[in-house]
């Protein structure tokens, strides 16, 4: 596919007013999960709500990391979603779970996100 980075707004889900931008996230198919910087996390109010979850990383390392619920925002598109709070050394992810929550897909050849289409009734 080829690596391409994007940015995103991250929102506290309880007080919106609470944000901050991401400047450059991997877009990581291959990653269930978006992963933040925990301080970024911390600084707008996110809370730890799942707590010592287990990551298979890509080089097969396991490691804990807590999870909080926000809101991500890609251009006009947005979502909640669960987001990884990222560690000194992690990657910053935007993953394919809060990908499908946006509605968009990657366009390999462009190296972009587009919108995906209609969603599905049921």
């Amino acid at each position: 596919m080829g690596a391409f980075h994007t940015s995103c707004r991250i929102e506290n889900h309880i007080d919106r007013s609470r944000s901050v931008r991401i400047a450059k996230l991997l877009v990581d198919t291959g990653s269930e999960y978006t992963w933040v910087p925990a301080t970024k996390l911390e600084k707008i109010g996110v809370t730890r709500e799942k707590k010592d979850m287990r990551f298979v990383m890509a080089n097969g390392e396991v490691v804990t990391r807590s999870v909080g619920f926000a809101i991500v925002r890609v251009g006009r598109n947005f979502t909640i979603d669960e987001v990884v709070f990222a560690e000194a050394g992690d990657l910053i992810l935007l993953g394919a779970r809060t990908l499908e929550g946006l509605n968009l897909t990657v366009d390999a050849v462009r190296k972009k996100l587009v919108a995906a289409g209609p969603v599905p009734a049921a």
